[in-house]
């Protein structure tokens, strides 16, 4: 496993196990089938309501070995709404600590230095190690900057070969904010796209593991959804092996701007 520092000085593994919509019985099992793998990274939220199961497969395995990422719901951004869901989360995963606590999503009807004192709080408690925030674009992170007592260590967003956010990107490495891909396969629907299975040809690797290496290459944090071994196994094959400058334009060309995640509240204008 090849691991990242944040800002905040903490490393992070650069491919971990994303949990949306996982759940029950078949989040327990891949979450410890995961770790089993050498997988160390896993990827919650409170509003996933996965966090018991979680909780329950990382039981027995060392917690200083693991980094666990959560995420506070856009409704629980007030003070000390923030307190609160932070200390269920831990409750729900049984920890005592994250190792990193994201804004899941940007909410203009409540003031961000008021979220980010909060951070601060629970951080001096020493409830999570790192702070960082999720689907926040240019302006939103530019707002929380300007705001930030805590160094923002990572800004999660959907990002794939269909939606390359090239200026977001550039803009989070300039103010050394790590960035961490979700949906890095579109949902699939990059699979099938005849220049990644061309290229997967070529290489002997799988088109999910071509679409990882771009992103591990353009140096973000991959969290792959997967709950069979098959493909748990699969998303860890990416070391030792490197993509071509010219393979990794190619890629890129193939952007489309096409976003998966949208819900209504989302604020996409970067």
């Amino acid at each position: 496993m090849d691991y990242k520092k944040l800002k905040s000085s903490h490393k992070i593994p650069v491919v971990g196990l994303g949990t949306w919509e996982l759940t029950g019985r078949t989040c327990f099992q891949a979450v410890k089938k995961a770790i089993e793998l050498g997988y160390r990274h896993i990827d919650t939220a409170e509003i996933y309501g996965n966090q018991k199961e979680i909780g329950a497969a990382i039981k027995g395995f060392d917690r200083e070995k693991l980094f666990i990422t959560s995420k506070v719901w856009r409704s629980n951004l007030h003070y000390n709404d923030v307190l609160k869901a932070c200390t269920l989360t831990l409750k729900e995963l049984g920890i005592e600590y994250l190792d990193l606590y994201l804004v899941h999503w940007p909410n203009s009807s409540i003031p961000i230095e008021e979220t980010i004192s909060a951070m601060e709080h629970v951080y001096k408690e020493g409830k999570i190690r790192s702070f960082g925030v999720s689907n926040f674009n240019i302006p939103h992170l530019k707002e929380a900057l300007k705001h930030a007592k805590l160094p923002i260590s990572l800004n999660q967003v959907e990002f794939h070969p269909y939606l390359y956010q090239k200026e977001l990107l550039e803009f989070c490495k300039k103010n050394d904010i790590a960035v961490t891909a979700y949906s890095p396969l579109a949902r699939g629907t990059i699979l099938k796209n005849p220049v990644m299975v061309d290229m997967a040809n070529r290489f002997g690797k799988q088109t999910s593991q071509i679409a990882l290496k771009w992103l591990l290459q353009k140096g973000l944090v991959v969290i792959p959804k997967a709950s069979s071994e098959e493909h748990l196994k699969g998303n860890l094959n990416l070391f030792g092996w490197e993509l071509s400058e010219e393979d990794i334009m190619q890629i890129g060309g193939l952007n489309k701007n096409y976003r998966i995640v949208a819900p209504s509240f989302g604020e996409f204008d970067n």
